[in-house]
């Protein structure tokens, strides 16, 4: 009997009918397990991969010839192809641990020489030899970095860096290039994972932030949830039971944030705590204040009482919400209203 992967949900509404490009990384190809994650997780958009020339001049006049045809509408790219991603202006675009500076990356990670590809092409070539020459073509290409943000107005550049996100693996021992990208452009944060994502750090990582450009491309308002940080925190510093869960599931339909006190030492206690147990949704998606009572939104979730609140209230430990999973089934009912 077939096992059903517990990590890959499919999401049928999420950039349907929308054309999204992937770019592979170093030595892979368009036949890559992330283009197959992609084409299950968004069952309805049209995902596009081409195999990437060696030659990187070859690659960028590919990559421009079919944005001019796609028009895609987003454009994810991992390792070398978020350095391709990345010079890619004028699209929203995803770059996933992007190798910035990749002939460095070749250079002290031994990818000279004879290389195997790690993912069959459609051309049928297995192998591909990296030599000094080759090296110098990706140094070139490598030092174009940004240069499509000179020039422009300041209206212009903002609107340019508001497209582009970097997601960044806390274990990637390959490439670094968190603070290079991040002065450039601020949509900027860490995951966990490793250089290359598996099922569960894409998931958890990149969907998100897909949804949220999805969002705004189609104007989409969502229902907002703010959740009270001390309904997630247990006794010993860990995540409530299910907390996590309904965090993943409640993010697919409404808007979540997350809503801390505002005393000092709180941003950096809790920024942190929020960062190593929800991680992506909680980035830009955290409100530190004392008067819940003025936030406006649809729904919430808090452990004490909250007075008059402008959001419905779910009362955390209360006999109807004793648990996150009394949370959860309250607003599976609802259906993401």
């Amino acid at each position: 009997m077939e096992q059903q992967n517990q990590y890959v949900k499919q999401f049928p509404e999420l950039m349907k009918g929308k054309t999204v490009m992937y770019l592979h990384g170093f030595g892979s190809s368009g036949q890559s397990g992330t283009v197959t994650r992609l084409r299950t997780i968004l069952p309805n958009a049209n995902v596009i991969a081409p195999d990437l020339p060696i030659h990187p001049e070859e690659a960028q006049a590919l990559l421009r010839e079919l944005c001019e045809k796609e028009q895609p509408d987003l454009i994810l790219g991992t390792s070398m192809g978020g350095m391709y991603t990345e010079q890619l202006y004028g699209y929203d675009r995803i770059c996933m641990n992007p190798a910035l500076c990749l002939a460095d990356t070749m250079q002290q990670h031994g990818m000279t020489g004879t290389q195997t590809f790690q993912n069959p092409r459609l051309d049928g070539v297995q192998q591909f030899y990296v030599d000094k020459a080759l090296v110098k073509e990706y140094r070139q290409v490598s030092e174009q970095r940004f240069s499509g943000l000179e020039g422009l107005s300041d209206e212009e550049l903002e609107k340019e860096r508001n497209r582009v996100y970097g997601l960044f693996g806390d274990k990637d021992d390959l490439v670094d290039t968190f603070d290079m990208f991040r002065e450039r452009y601020p949509k900027a944060a860490h995951f966990h994972g490793e250089h290359r994502m598996d099922d569960r750090s894409f998931m958890h990582a990149v969907v998100p932030v897909i949804r949220w450009i999805d969002d705004r491309q189609e104007n989409r308002q969502r229902p907002i949830i703010y959740i009270g940080i001390e309904t997630l925190v247990d006794a010993y510093n860990k995540p409530n039971s299910s907390s996590q869960k309904a965090v993943r599931l409640l993010i697919e339909n409404y808007q979540v944030y997350f809503v801390c006190e505002d005393e000092y030492p709180a941003e950096k206690r809790w920024g942190r705590w929020l960062e190593e147990y929800v991680n992506v949704p909680a980035w830009r998606h955290t409100i530190y204040t004392h008067r819940r009572d003025l936030l406006y939104g649809d729904y919430l979730i808090s452990k004490k009482k909250e007075g008059d609140t402008m959001a419905t209230l779910l009362e955390y430990g209360s006999d109807t919400f004793k648990t996150w999973e009394d949370i959860i089934e309250y607003f599976s009912r609802l259906g993401g209203q």
